[in-house]
């Protein structure tokens, strides 16, 4: 019999993750605020006794890893799994702790009855305090094993922690946050659309009904995989309560054959007892120190022009040159061609698939309108959909067979379009060439704007097999594939907006185009939600047109552009629209953001609570020495004078400069608070506690603050 010890510890700076080895299998005993040494495991294990309820088991089966059926587990199983003789009821005993280093552990546990071993791979980080978790199921047996559900480690959770942060949307209009009280049973969420998804986000946050943006406890979920998922958070009828996500497998989708083994996507996890800003926090250092590659973190993000709400598929190259002269005049570093440049792209019905340059519109090729781009001093862009097709295509005419389908189904329509069979090596090949081919061809592209506007409605391959799994795993891979064959070109997820943005794809990408939708209003919501997860300096944020397409709504230049400020900023107009004052405003931001971009991009968010009539939030620098802060009032206040505004994340021993920054010459009928603070010195107390009382303006008003200690 192994001998491993009872519990393993894994701490960071501000979290301690104990787990209990005790039993037959791995057990989360405590996963919360750093415990000092003086509380022991026993101390825990004895003040976690539980005695036999009347009409219940003697002892409960324990919320284990992967609590498991064979173990008498009557909530939700962490694994679920058949073959023609036993294995659906897996048990295990844990038979090896292996610890790589002082935030990591391996513990497996072996069936040798059913011939089937699982690993749990559990790492805390040691700066972000994020805890990624695994779990890897391995047949040993000599016959096939069916897999139906493969959670992520399963989390207990503190019973105090009674409540349930959803994100959910739709196009246009994504990261919608709800909140509701647990309840006996289990909330799940349930996502089969093939891709992250606009509706149905992978991630939740647990909290209490104290808990706010700058105080109480919380903890936070985000699975990191790009295809169908399912998130469940029960509460038992004994009182206990724990979260669980994995990935959503279609029917008969995954077998593991003798010696093969599936692991499960990385479950992401955090604690915080600083609020939900406190929990961004974490996420958003994980991501910075983990996801984003040096060499992108290394350079400032460049400001983008995109071409999309600006011309769509109107493609003309010396109106493009044009447009790329003024993006450039206007602050822009990055020209992004997005839809319409390949052959027989008139409009979303064609085109989709042959890869190739449209000679008809342009002649020349690229090559005239890169070297354009580059001369008034911007970087070059490329807009690509490289999973769908269309049927009017010569690529589907000659292949129709390389889309997925249901013998004896048929195709649902959307957007004209059809998905491309991705686990068919064929397929990944003639798209590596195809787009491998453009850039070798035009070495000057730097960027792809990698797009996927469809979901998997009929995911059925080549083989007749459900295929959303591979078909998430050959996107990776392509992805990676191009960028190792082309190190210097950076790629943006985008799926319709913000239907594939997760960690899984962010392991590939670079930044995530956040929202079809570039209404300031709509942002203000999205870009909220989102930044529970992703930091600023990932999320593409877009200056639109005067008139959003979208939502027919007409806001200000000064609030479109004071919105897109805070992510990784770019224009989507036709240029030509611009006023000459909203041209100089817009000038005026984009060099402003310029300035404080490295603020932005690698500061602490706080996201202030909201009164309902404005959504704030500000972003500070790691010693606290600067700050912005942002008031967006987006309806008018219900009393005669708005609130005090209440800055967080100061040091409330230095004092601060405080200076409205945009926008440029603002003023109202009658003397405010504006007119008295600019260029004063408050302490970081005084505007953290007493607040500063805001101005009225009209709604859809952006004000941005720039705080500076006095040294």
């Amino acid at each position: 019999m192994s001998h491993h010890p009872q519990f393993v510890l894994l701490n960071g700076q501000k979290t301690t993750l104990v787990v209990d080895c005790s039993n037959k299998t791995p057990a989360i005993l405590y996963f919360g605020k750093k415990l000092s040494s003086k509380t022991t495991y026993d101390m825990m294990k004895q003040l976690s006794t539980r005695q036999e309820a009347k009409c219940s088991v003697v002892v409960e089966a324990p919320i284990s890893l992967s609590p498991l059926m064979g173990e008498g587990f009557t909530g939700a199983p962490g694994i679920e799994i058949f073959d023609n003789n036993i294995a659906w009821s897996i048990g295990g005993t844990l038979t090896s702790i292996t610890q790589p280093s002082a935030n990591e552990v391996i513990f497996e546990s072996i069936d040798n009855l059913r011939h089937l071993s699982v690993k749990h791979h559990l790492t805390l980080d040691p700066h972000s305090e994020v805890l990624s978790a695994t779990t890897e199921l391995t047949n040993l047996g000599d016959h096939p094993v069916n897999v139906n559900w493969c959670a992520a480690p399963t989390i207990p959770m503190p019973l105090h922690i009674e409540q349930i942060m959803s994100f959910e949307g739709r196009w246009s209009n994504e990261f919608q946050r709800k909140s509701f009280d647990m309840f006996l049973g289990s909330f799940v969420r349930e996502n089969r659309k093939g891709k992250t998804s606009h509706d149905n986000f992978p991630g939740m946050v647990m909290h209490n009904k104290l808990t706010h943006e700058q105080g109480g406890e919380c903890y936070g979920f985000h699975l990191g995989w790009s295809g169908n998922h399912k998130m469940r958070a029960e509460l038992l009828a004994e009182g206990r309560s724990y979260a669980q996500l994995g990935e959503l497998l279609m029917p008969g989708e995954l077998a593991l054959a003798p010696n093969a083994s599936y692991t499960s996507p990385t479950l992401y996890c955090a604690y915080s007892n600083q609020g939900f800003s406190g929990l961004s926090h974490h996420f958003h250092q994980f991501v910075r120190q983990s996801l984003i590659t040096d060499k992108v973190r290394q350079k400032p993000r460049p400001v983008h022009y995109n071409t999309w709400e600006g011309i769509y598929f109107d493609h003309d190259v010396a109106v493009l040159q044009s447009l790329a002269t003024q993006a450039a005049d206007i602050g822009a570093e990055r020209f992004v061609l997005d839809d319409g440049w390949f052959k027989g792209r008139r409009g979303d019905f064609a085109g989709l698939g042959d890869w190739t340059v449209d000679r008809e519109i342009y002649p020349d090729g690229l090559q005239p309108l890169i070297d354009h781009v580059n001369k008034v001093g911007m970087e070059f862009g490329l807009w690509f959909e490289p999973e769908m097709v269309n049927p009017d295509s010569d690529l589907y005419r000659k292949h129709p067979e390389w889309a997925l389908q249901t013998a004896g189904n048929e195709q649902l329509k959307f957007r004209k379009q059809l998905v491309l069979d991705m686990t068919n090596p064929a397929v990944t090949d003639y798209l590596f060439n195809a787009i491998n081919d453009i850039l070798v061809e035009y070495p000057q592209i730097v960027y792809i704007k990698w797009d996927m506007n469809r979901d998997l409605n009929h995911a059925g391959n080549f083989a007749g097999k459900p295929a959303v799994h591979q078909q998430t795993l050959a996107a990776y891979a392509l992805i990676n594939r191009l960028k190792q064959a082309h190190s210097h070109v950076e790629i943006e997820s985008c799926s319709s907006g913000g239907a594939r943005v997760d960690y899984g794809v962010l392991r590939y990408t670079d930044r995530v185009w956040t929202s079809d939708s570039n209404d300031a209003l709509d942002r203000l919501s999205i870009q909220r939600g989102c930044s529970f997860f992703f930091p600023a300096e990932v999320m593409g944020a877009h200056v639109g047109p005067r008139d959003c397409h979208i939502t027919g709504r007409n806001i200000s230049i000064a609030m479109r552009a004071a919105v897109a400020f805070f992510g990784h900023m770019g224009i989507e107009m036709d240029p030509r629209e611009l006023t000459d004052d909203e041209r100089q405003q817009l000038q005026q931001i984009i060099k402003l953001h310029k300035q404080h971009r490295q603020l932005i991009h690698s500061g602490k968010l706080v996201r202030l609570n909201s009164d309902g009539d404005s959504i704030n939030f500000g972003i500070v620098n790691a010693d606290q020495s600067q700050g912005l802060f942002a008031y967006n009032s987006v309806k008018e206040t219900q009393r005669t004078n708005p609130p005090r505004y209440h800055f967080a994340g100061l040091d409330a021993d230095k004092d601060y400069t405080l200076s409205l920054v945009w926008p440029v010459g603002f003023s109202f009928y009658s003397p405010s608070v504006l007119s008295v603070i600019e260029k004063q010195t408050y302490s970081g107390e005084a505007l953290m506690t007493f607040g500063m009382q805001l101005p009225i303006t009209f709604p859809q008003t952006s004000l941005i603050f720039e705080l500076n200690q006095v040294k």
